[in-house]
């Protein structure tokens, strides 16, 4: 299978040490406001950002891009992606479609989307993220939307065997000002949100952001516009000859941060697995074979 092409966002980061200092006050913008601040004219972007037109012109160029008509292309269908439904999801993908059996063209995607999640994530941001994780000072809450709830409730099953006060909120997002009601700084909050992007969720975050509240957002390649206010985001690649989007690399990540998270307070978190392991054998809830 080719390689997803890289995102703006993407060739920004890549490029940016190249940058001169007024092309970073643009792209600065643009990753504060993103795909929001080029989505209008090279006039108005250039005024958004203080700098000159021909400054936005060069910028682009450096980008890859032949000018700014073909950079502003490519912001739109980043967007279109992002709020793309079933639907068109599955038609894009059909119409793309490699040749073979759909198991061969599913193992391809789902490779190809695991080695790009994982080539693109920064180990010192894991690593910080996962000793936020395991600060049992502070309360860990986590959350999920309409499908990444699965994820959510994964998390939540795991985190609180290894370490205390964690908190799984409901999927009902009418009962999360009692959450929000409790969050004292210190406290974490770990968010899964992906396309089609929940404003419930979103409206969440920024309420937990200005209370302190560290965020960690596990999200898609497009990244949710909670990424403004997470403290950590990680980006992982979703798409799969389907209607749907996979959660494989996204359920791979964290397991990866379940492992590490173990590993970071591991004396704590072994004698919180024996003495569950005693409670479940006083309470007989698995077959025991002898």
């Amino acid at each position: 299978m080719t390689k997803p092409p890289a995102t703006v966002r993407d060739l920004i980061r890549e490029r940016y040490p190249a940058l001169t200092q007024s092309e970073r006050k643009f792209a600065n913008l643009l990753l504060e406001n993103y795909p929001a601040a080029g989505l209008a004219s090279i006039t108005i972007v250039a005024e958004n950002a203080k700098v000159s037109t021909p400054t936005v012109a060069r910028m682009v160029q450096k980008l890859g891009f032949k000018g700014y008509p073909q950079f502003h292309r490519a912001l739109l269908t980043e967007l279109e992606a992002k709020v793309s439904g079933p639907t068109k999801r599955r038609d894009n993908w059909a119409s793309e479609a490699p040749e073979g059996h759909m198991l061969h063209r599913f193992s391809l995607a789902v490779t190809e989307n695991l080695q790009q999640t994982f080539s693109n994530l920064d180990p010192v941001l894991f690593d910080t993220a996962v000793h936020q994780l395991a600060h049992t000072e502070g309360r860990l809450y986590v959350v999920g939307g309409r499908i990444t709830r699965a994820l959510a409730d994964y998390a939540f099953t795991h985190f609180q065997a290894i370490r205390q006060r964690v908190t799984h909120m409901t999927s009902s997002s009418a009962t999360w000002p009692h959450y929000v009601l409790d969050m004292v700084e210190g406290d974490t909050l770990l968010m899964f949100d992906v396309r089609r992007y929940e404003t419930n969720l979103q409206r969440l975050a920024e309420l937990a952001h200005e209370r302190g509240i560290k965020i960690i957002l596990i999200t898609d390649q497009w990244a949710s516009p909670i990424a403004s206010v997470a403290d950590h985001t990680f980006n992982c690649w979703v798409e799969i000859p389907s209607a749907w989007d996979s959660n494989i690399s996204t359920m791979m990540l964290l397991e990866a941060m379940i492992a590490a998270t173990q590993e970071e307070s591991w004396d704590k978190t072994k004698d919180r697995y024996d003495r569950l392991d005693e409670l479940f054998d006083m309470t007989r809830l698995f077959r025991k074979f002898s």
